[in-house]
């Protein structure tokens, strides 16, 4: 019998597509500056369109990896990356939220 051992990027990216599958709004980015800009301007658009304002920021960068990004910041939407490498603007972010949770 033939054992064939996982290696650890795929253990990542198992985890990664398990947590893909979940809903919410995620912010994937070290705690910099433009990441913590990203996280205000999601915020604000989601209290302007009276959704649920919770926010899990992701710093792992094995976890941020895992979503295929390699530029931060990036902006999750239900397991969807619909944005990543540039900080939206709070409009930007009504726009995707309408176009991806319509």
């Amino acid at each position: 019998m033939v054992r064939k051992k996982k290696n650890k990027s795929s253990l990542a990216a198992a985890a990664g597509e398990a947590e893909k599958k979940e809903s919410g709004i995620k912010i994937l980015g070290g705690g910099c500056a433009k990441c913590n800009a990203l996280e205000a301007a999601t915020v604000d658009a989601l209290r302007e369109l009276g959704m649920d304002t919770t926010i899990d920021h992701v710093r792992d960068f094995e976890k941020i990896a895992a979503y295929g990004v390699m530029t931060t910041p990036a902006l999750v939407v239900d397991g969807q990356v619909v944005s990543y490498g540039k900080v939206l603007k709070k409009d930007e972010v009504i726009v995707i939220l309408k176009k991806v949770r319509a």
